[in-house]
């Protein structure tokens, strides 16, 4: 979320629909909560005549407000100017004010401190909005114009000023610049004031913003204000790796925040003995591999068995020095290593069987085989089932016949034309239907007719399924 009046963005912002001006400062840089704004005034004192003004990025300056107008923040207003007017935010107001002047050590009962003119017109915002418009390309163009004159040095922003009659180009270099030749050809070319303004390389990152390695915005561009001096040895005394790429900032300089820090182990390292400091012992001398600041521990090995490390407390470090001094040595420093040795154990309770390492090498029984063949096969018409269970009850109806029937069943014919012939029945076993003993199989036997013809085959029932519709009578 950004409005027009800062350097993160463009377009409108969301949420309070205040355009980023309201108290809570949507996206304002280094905004300065008014905790004095709901308190009212001692009877027969007047408020502060003075105000914070934002402009560009970061940049904040202070005015009197020498008309009385009943300012707030956010609003907008022309301010006075060398030349001309500039529109910035008021951002500050009231006995905040005061304080802020003290802090940067502003004598603010002097002529010097500007004036505030009036609350920008819509003229005045206009002119503001087209100005602006006119950094972006005119950044992409002076760069262009530097590398061509071969200037060691790099455009990083343009900022207009509120009338549109002069603008200032802050720019880095390591060495210094002749740009007189630079600032004739940007003259010719932008049609209007130049100013050249050298600064370093935070106030660079503070001007243009960005997200840090934590993943947060940088703190020279929402809250910082002092950049103190940041050495390797605040990296040494923490313990850091002194690798230069996560050491160093989006500046190129060293972070900022390894200062943060920096005083809570600088007192615990009080009560700590020098790391060169050797121990001299009967078995043989120990140096110190490595320390633990806030636990207070240090590791010390014998000189020739550099693998096998000792655990000691500063305070018995601290006794062994003592007793070196006086010329005295001790047996070992296992004796005080003793001490420390500590079996850790592991309290593991297996809540969803994450330990176990044969959780999915489990086989599948045969149902759940069963249930993927039908899956596989695709959902059943309605009626299936039915049809099944009908089928197979006639199947059964069909093996319980005589096996007379099945003998002559070869014979049968269809008795229609256009019915399909029955298929063969499936061979069965050849001791399903053998009969136990001879007088079952006499039976078995067809009888003669009455008529003395022979018997003929009879003629199979036909199966439910091709038996033709009755015809009622």
């Amino acid at each position: 979320m950004s409005c027009n009046s800062c350097g993160t963005g463009g377009g409108t912002p969301g949420g309070c629909k205040n355009h980023g001006t309201c108290g809570t400062s949507g996206c304002n840089k280094l905004t300065v909560f008014d905790w004095l704004a709901n308190m009212e005034l001692p009877d027969g004192q007047a408020p502060f005549n003075y105000v914070e003004v934002r402009f560009k990025n970061s940049r904040k300056e202070y005015f009197v407000n020498s008309e009385n107008l009943q300012l707030k923040i956010g609003d907008i207003v022309a301010t006075q100017t060398e030349t001309g007017h500039d529109i910035g935010i008021v951002t500050l107001t009231g006995e905040l004010v005061r304080v802020q002047l003290k802090k940067k050590k502003i004598r603010y009962e002097t002529d010097d401190i500007p004036k505030v003119y009036r609350i920008a017109s819509q003229t005045d915002v206009d002119k503001w909005k087209a100005a602006r418009e006119r950094e972006e390309p005119m950044k992409v163009r002076a760069r262009e114009i530097a590398i061509r004159l071969n200037l060691q040095m790099k455009i990083s922003d343009i900022e207009f000023q509120g009338d549109g009659s002069k603008a200032t180009f802050y720019y880095t270099a390591e060495e210094r610049v002749d740009f007189r030749q630079l600032i004739r050809e940007y003259a010719t070319e932008f049609k209007t004031r130049i100013e050249m303004r050298q600064i370093g390389l935070r106030q660079e990152a503070a001007r243009l913003g960005g997200i840090g390695s934590c993943g947060r915005e940088l703190c020279c561009s929402t809250w910082l204000t002092d950049f103190r001096s940041v050495t390797t040895s605040a990296a040494r005394y923490q313990n850091l790796s002194l690798n230069p790429q996560k050491l160093a900032g989006q500046c190129g300089k060293l972070k900022c925040c390894l200062n943060y820090e920096l005083d809570s182990y600088m007192d615990a390292l009080k009560d700590f003995p020098k790391q060169n400091q050797k121990l001299y012992t009967e078995k043989g001398t120990a140096v110190c591999q490595k320390i633990d600041i806030f636990k207070g521990l240090m590791w010390y090995c014998y000189e020739g068995e550099w693998m096998n490390w000792h655990t000691l407390t500063t305070t018995q470090v601290h006794e062994i020095v003592s007793k070196n001094k006086a010329k005295e040595k001790v047996a070992s420093i296992e004796e005080y290593a003793a001490e420390h040795v500590v079996i850790e154990e592991v309290n593991f309770e297996n809540v969803v069987g994450q330990d176990s390492l044969t959780r999915f090498d489990q086989t599948t029984t045969k149902n759940k085989k069963r249930k993927k063949r039908r899956n596989n096969r695709g959902p059943r018409p309605a009626g299936a089932n039915q049809k099944n269970t009908q089928s197979n009850n006639k199947k059964t109806s069909q093996s319980k016949q005589t096996p007379s029937k099945a003998s002559h069943s070869k014979d049968a014919k269809p008795e229609s034309k256009g019915q399909k012939p029955k298929p063969k029945p499936r061979r069965k076993p050849a001791n399903q239907n053998k009969p136990k003993n001879g007088a079952d199989n006499k039976q078995a036997k067809p009888k003669p007719a009455s008529d003395g013809t022979a018997n003929k085959p009879r003629k199979k029932r036909p199966n439910n399924r091709n038996r033709p519709p009755k015809k009622s009578e």
